[in-house]
Order: C-alpha cells, then sequence, then structure tokens
C-alpha cells in the first residue's frame, strides 16, 4: 500500500510539472507572427533608412559650417607675414572658419525632398504589404489548425460509436443471440476507422507545426487554438467584386507603394532638368594665423598675431552650365523613362488585384455554395445511416450495408467541414483585399 501510494505521488508531481497548453487566438496569433518575422523587421530598418535619406535631403538646405587649422614648418627662405621671402627658417600656424550656403540650385534640393518623402512613404506601404501578407499566411495556417482539429473530433466520434457497437455486438454474442462471425465486420470497420484517426492526429499535428512556424515558435507540441467567435460571419451580401476593387484601389499599399515611386520618378525628372539651369552660391571665410621666423630677432606675441593677422572674406560663386557632353539630357531621358516604366507596373498591378479579387470573390461564391450542399448532404446520410441501423436491429440488413452506410456519413462530415473552412478562408481573402 506505501508503494502504491508514492507511485501515485510520483505520477501527480509529474503532471504537476507538465507545461500548462496554452489556447490561442487568431489575433495572439497574428500579432506574435508579426512581431517575430524577420520580414517585417528588414521593412523596419528599410523604412528607416528612408527616414534618414528624408532628414537629410530636409538638412541639404541649411548653411554648412567648418573650423580648420594647420601647421607648417618651412626651412630656408619663407613667406613672412608680410608677403615677401627671407631667408630664415619658420613655422606657421593657421585657424579659419568658413560656411557655404546654396543660393539657387534649380529648385533641385526641393525636388529632392519631394522625391525622398515619396521613397519613404513607398516604404512604408511596402511594410504594411508585407504585413498583410503575414496575416493572410497565418489566418491561412490557423483556419487549416481548425479544420483538422474538427476532422479528428468527427474520426473520433465515429471510431467511439464503433466501438459501442462492437461492445454491444459482443454482448449478444455471449448470450447467443448473435453469430460471431457477424463481429468481423465491424471489427474491420474499427481498424479502418482507428487509422483514419491516426491519421487526423498527424495532419492536425503537422498543422500546429506550420502555425508554429510562421509565428517563428520553438515548441508546438503544446500548441492550440481557439475558434473565432466570428468565424462564419457574411459579407458576400454586402460587398460584390467590383466593390471590392474599387475599395482597394484606395487602400492596398502595394498600389499606394507604385503610386508613391511614380511620384518619385516625375520628381527626379524635375532634378535632372534642373541642371540645365545655373546655380548660384554663398560663400564666408573668417581665419588668422601665427608666423614665427628664426632669422628676426623677436617675433610679435602669439596673441597679437592672432588678433593682427584676422581676415574676412565673402563671396558669390556662379556656375552656368554651357556644354556638359549631353549628359544633362540623358538623365533627363532617363528619367522620363523609369517614369514610363513605373506608369506600366502600376497597370499590371491594377489588373492583377482585379484578377485576383474576382477569382477570390467567386472561389467565396462557389465554397459557400458546396458548404451548403454539404450541410444537406451531412442530413441526407444521418437519415441514411439511422435507417441501416433500424434495418439491422430488425434482422433485414447485414454489418456490411451499415458499414457502408456508416462511411458515407463519415464522408460528408468530412466534406461538409472541408467546405466550411474553405469558405471561411475565401471570406477572410476577400476581407483582407478590401
Amino acid at each position: 500500500m506505501k508503494a502504491k501510494y508514492l507511485i501515485i505521488a510520483s505520477l501527480l508531481l509529474a503532471a504537476a510539472q507538465l507545461p500548462a497548453q496554452r489556447i490561442w487566438t487568431l489575433e495572439q496569433c497574428i500579432d506574435t507572427a508579426l512581431s517575430n518575422n524577420r520580414n517585417i523587421k528588414q521593412q523596419q530598418l528599410s523604412y528607416k533608412s528612408k527616414e534618414i535619406s528624408y532628414s537629410q535631403a530636409k538638412a541639404n538646405i541649411l548653411p554648412n559650417l567648418n573650423a580648420s587649422a594647420g601647421q607648417s614648418f618651412n626651412f630656408g627662405r619663407s613667406l613672412g607675414a608680410d608677403n615677401t621671402y627671407i631667408s630664415s627658417n619658420s613655422a606657421t600656424s593657421s585657424f579659419g572658419i568658413s560656411s557655404d550656403l546654396t543660393l539657387f540650385d534649380g529648385l533641385k534640393m526641393k525636388y529632392n525632398i519631394d522625391a525622398k518623402k515619396a521613397e519613404l512613404l513607398a516604404a512604408g506601404a511596402d511594410w504594411q504589404k508585407v504585413e498583410k501578407d503575414i496575416i493572410l499566411n497565418v489566418s491561412t495556417v490557423f483556419l487549416q489548425v481548425l479544420q483538422n482539429k474538427e476532422l479528428l473530433k468527427n474520426a473520433e466520434s465515429q471510431l467511439e460509436l464503433t466501438r459501442k457497437n462492437l461492445t454491444q455486438r459482443k454482448e449478444l454474442i455471449k448470450m447467443g443471440k448473435l453469430a460471431e462471425g457477424e463481429i468481423y465486420e465491424l471489427q474491420a470497420q474499427e481498424a479502418k476507422e482507428e487509422f483514419q484517426r491516426v491519421q487526423a492526429e498527424n495532419n492536425l499535428q503537422i498543422s500546429k507545426l506550420d502555425l508554429s512556424q510562421v509565428m517563428d515558435l520553438e515548441d508546438f507540441q503544446d500548441l492550440d487554438v481557439m475558434v473565432p467567435t466570428n468565424l462564419m460571419e457574411n459579407e458576400l451580401a454586402l460587398l460584390s467584386a467590383e466593390e471590392v476593387y474599387n475599395s482597394a484601389l484606395l487602400t492596398r499599399p502595394e498600389l499606394k507603394a507604385a503610386q508613391y515611386r511614380l511620384q518619385s520618378s516625375e520628381k527626379n525628372i524635375a532634378i535632372a532638368k534642373a541642371d540645365y539651369l545655373p546655380s548660384l552660391g554663398f560663400g564666408a571665410q573668417v581665419g588668422t594665423g601665427y608666423y614665427n621666423m628664426s632669422r628676426l630677432p623677436a617675433n610679435e606675441s602669439f596673441n597679437d598675431q592672432i588678433s593682427n593677422n584676422l581676415s574676412t572674406a565673402l563671396g558669390f560663386r556662379l556656375s552656368i552650365p554651357i556644354f556638359n557632353r549631353f549628359e544633362v539630357k540623358n538623365r533627363v531621358k532617363s528619367a522620363k523613362i523609369e517614369v514610363e516604366n513605373t506608369k506600366i507596373e502600376i497597370e499590371k498591378t491594377k489588373i492583377e488585384l482585379r484578377k485576383t479579387i474576382q477569382q477570390a470573390y467567386y472561389n467565396a461564391i462557389a465554397s459557400k455554395n458546396r458548404w451548403e450542399s454539404s450541410q444537406k448532404s451531412v442530413r441526407a446520410n444521418e437519415e441514411a445511416y439511422r435507417f441501416a441501423s433500424q434495418k439491422f436491429e430488425s434482422g433485414r440488413a447485414n454489418q456490411y450495408e451499415v458499414n457502408i452506410a456508416k462511411n458515407n456519413l463519415a464522408q460528408s462530415l468530412s466534406e461538409q467541414t472541408q467546405a466550411k473552412y474553405e469558405y471561411v478562408f475565401r471570406m477572410k481573402l476577400l476581407e483582407l483585399m478590401r
């Protein structure tokens, strides 16, 4: 008895140490995948890079400011502070501050700011596109897990029913009310349904593995999912394929990204054309120096020389392009070609989007019809199985006929489950395309 209690206590302790199974909702799976996905992280880095480029484009309109310092040593004849050469070794220190400001560059900097802003917005749209793709991918695998859970439940229910019938048949055989040979067909049915149950369980484990990989989780053994409360919401009566397409034209991130890149390309034409115009710049410089001549009986002090040698310079710089080997002209042509290419990409994206939405819409309609038909099939096969069972009990049918009716019912239940989740998936796909 003591050993028995020790075994029970050790089993309870081991069970307490097992990891608790976590139930995941669809929203939690999506949030985890978005947080862990490396493509998202790469898009975030790309967006930050575009932010830096945009910030630098705005900063380019500001004047620069540079400080300089130099030290030189001359041997033999040296240039003195009075700008004459004398036979003397010398040491010279120089200090200066300079600034440059572009006053006019054909609005190149302004167009560059606009172009970098458009590129930043395009990077943000690309980020949204990757997120939408991940949401669709997670939703697809999540629904696959739900489907396989239901298929496993169906398989277990059928197996349980067969085993219950098998137990009843064995009792009848013991009482002599049924021939022993009547049980062999039912045992074969049990083995077949056990195989189907194992196969359904394996499919469920594989789909859980797929879901954990999409979320970038290491463990999937204790992973389970919760059926959403709004799983069977029907929106097909509200929106047609054309309405979904018109909504997608305003919201789809891939279209937004292409349009922003078109804006950037158009600004690149203006940037290239700006090189036809003259540019005007302004510069200012303040400098001073210290001279130490070895042949002079006395050099002025460092502070005096720094003060006395102080000089200031202001200047304008005008650059007028005359001939640049057709470089500007060819840059303008290249920018225009890029604009035309981007317009073609936008049209291609719209065409592909329309095709995808139309296919998704009519696939959703078809899957809805299939699901409704499968429900009717289940009801019909339930009645057929009930009738076959009654005939068997009254001796007007054999076990083989009952098994045929039962297999047809199991097949219709499986088809109903698959049709339901296909319909849900089609609806989710259509929803994400809006």
